[in-house]
């Protein structure tokens, strides 16, 4: 499993924001761009997914932006992958298509294998805290 950079720039905004809005202030994407190197228009693709997932909440206006819709202790690395990368699995087989172009999925017997390992993966970045990144 490779993360792409929506995985890698999302996680990064996101811990961004939370340092940045800890007093209850907005941060602007022009502010998480010049702070992270990210693009605003790459931030604006991966706000969108992030506030669908209701992990970030928008203000408009002079002092507007984008502050977490939760606690960052309650927000895990699984979350933010999940919302801007979608499910954390290993191979497609496991997401639920009907073929992995290598045979039967039913008789597969790595299936097992890579199920395991997704599992494993989907673990670890669920007990992940934003707020472990935070702090460090």
């Amino acid at each position: 499993m490779k993360i792409s950079t929506r995985g890698r720039y999302g996680l990064k905004a996101m811990v961004d924001i939370a340092v940045n809005s800890r007093n209850n202030t907005c941060v602007s994407l022009k502010s998480i761009a010049e702070r992270t190197g990210i693009s605003e228009n790459y931030l604006e693709q991966l706000i969108a997914p992030l506030k669908k997932a209701q992990l970030v909440k928008s203000t408009r206006g002079a002092q507007g932006g984008y502050i977490l819709n939760k606690k960052a202790e309650n927000i895990s690395v699984g979350d933010v992958l999940r919302a801007v990368e979608g499910p954390l699995q290993l191979v497609e087989c496991l997401s639920g298509s009907e073929s992995c172009g290598m045979g039967d999925c039913d008789t597969c017997v790595t299936k097992g294998v890579w199920a395991r390992l997704s599992d494993s993966v989907s673990e670890t970045a669920d007990n992940i805290s934003l707020a472990e990144l935070v702090d460090k």
